[in-house]
């Protein structure tokens, strides 16, 4: 079935290859499939043209901690705390946060 989804996000993405939402859905189905680096190019595609997509930050520094690049993921858990600020997201924070400090404390 993912592969499925896999194939329509890819169509959806065509049309409109700057939406952030589509780019987030696609990554999050090849973390489901294994294709990490996939997801992990996607993540970092779409953070670096929309930095403000809270919710990759979260997803893809799971992703770096999952493949043991630690440094990386702290950085990103960083990233998007600075986001979630400036975008008034305290839930995101929260999550975010979270997170971090599990892995670095």
């Amino acid at each position: 079935m993912s592969k499925e989804r896999i194939e329509k996000l890819k169509e959806f993405l065509q049309a409109t290859p700057t939406d952030s939402f589509l780019k987030h859905a696609l990554a999050l189905e090849y973390i489901k499939l294994g294709n990490d680096e996939a997801a992990r190019n996607l993540f970092e595609e779409l953070l670096n043209r929309d930095p403000g997509y809270i919710g990759s930050y979260y997803h893809l520094a799971k992703l770096l901690e999952r493949i043991e690049l630690v440094n990386e993921a702290i950085t990103v858990y960083e990233n998007g705390m600075e986001e979630a600020k400036k975008a008034g997201d305290n839930h995101a924070l929260g999550e975010l946060r979270g997170a971090y400090e599990e892995l670095t404390f």
